[in-house]
Formats: C-alpha cells, structure tokens, sequence
C-alpha cells in the first residue's frame, strides 16, 4: 500500500511546532552561543529532577523563551547523545511554554532519559516548565518596574 504525502492541507502540514514529519525546532527559540550557556550556568536558578537538571534566567530583553539543551560526552557516544536530544526536543516542542517571559533555559540530561517513558520524561519538562513559570511570575510580580 502505497501513502499519499502530497496531500497536504492547511490542516495537517506541518509548522514549527505543529505535528508532522518537518516540524522543526527554530534557531530564534534554541539558545545557540556558548557565552549565553555559560550565563545562565553561573547566574541562573535550577530546578532539579530525576531525569535532568534544568537552569533558567530571566532575560532583560528579548520575546519569549530561549532553550538550549547540553548532553556531555561522559553520558554515552554520539548515537546515546543525539537520541537523548532528539528525544528531549520532542518533549519540549509538545510541551512548548505558554508563557511568553524572555527566559533562557538550558536542559542538561542524565543518562537515565534513554531508557526512561516518553511520557514521563514529557512530564519531566511539563513540570519543569511550570516551575520556571512559577519563578518568573513570582519575580515579575516582585519587581513592578521591571521585565
């Protein structure tokens, strides 16, 4: 049986986040530059879970939340690392923040998110997401005056 992939509408053709084949991580919203890993490293908050450590820092400008993801070379070879991403955009494209805070969020990965549930490592982000949200809300709330 042959599938016809020509036929694509409105409807179902892929987008940034949307579903499909392509759907695609965009450059504006990954972090990209080693100087800005490294600031969210040294100043940003953490939030800790089973799977992954997340760190975050609001950022004074910009649209929306920046992510970028670290997967060391002490956590397996370069098939393990580049599934744990593949794996890990995923969940953060279907888990995409609704918030629209500029936050820079870097996502570093145990080894553990290879053999782990897609759903739970979904989770994982969901919550981590939430507590970024939580944080920034709270800090926006805190300084009136400021971003």
């Amino acid at each position: 049986m042959v599938k016809d992939v020509s036929a694509a509408t409105p409807e179902n053709r892929p987008t940034a986040f949307g579903p499909g084949r392509h759907a695609k991580f965009p450059r504006d919203l990954r972090l990209l530059r080693h100087s800005d890993f490294e600031r969210v490293y040294k100043a940003g908050r953490r939030h800790f879970a089973s799977r992954m450590t997340v760190f975050y820092l609001p950022r004074a400008a910009g649209h929306g939340p920046r992510i970028g993801f670290t997967v060391g070379k002490t956590l397996g070879g370069a098939v393990d690392r580049n599934r744990m991403k593949r794996r890990l955009r995923e969940a953060v494209r279907l888990h995409w923040p609704e918030f629209q805070a500029p936050v820079d969020i870097v996502i570093n990965p145990k080894k553990s998110v290879l053999k782990a549930d897609f759903a739970d490592l979904s989770d994982e982000i969901s919550r981590a997401f939430e507590v970024v949200q939580k944080f920034v809300e709270t800090r926006r709330l805190s300084t009136p005056g400021k971003p």
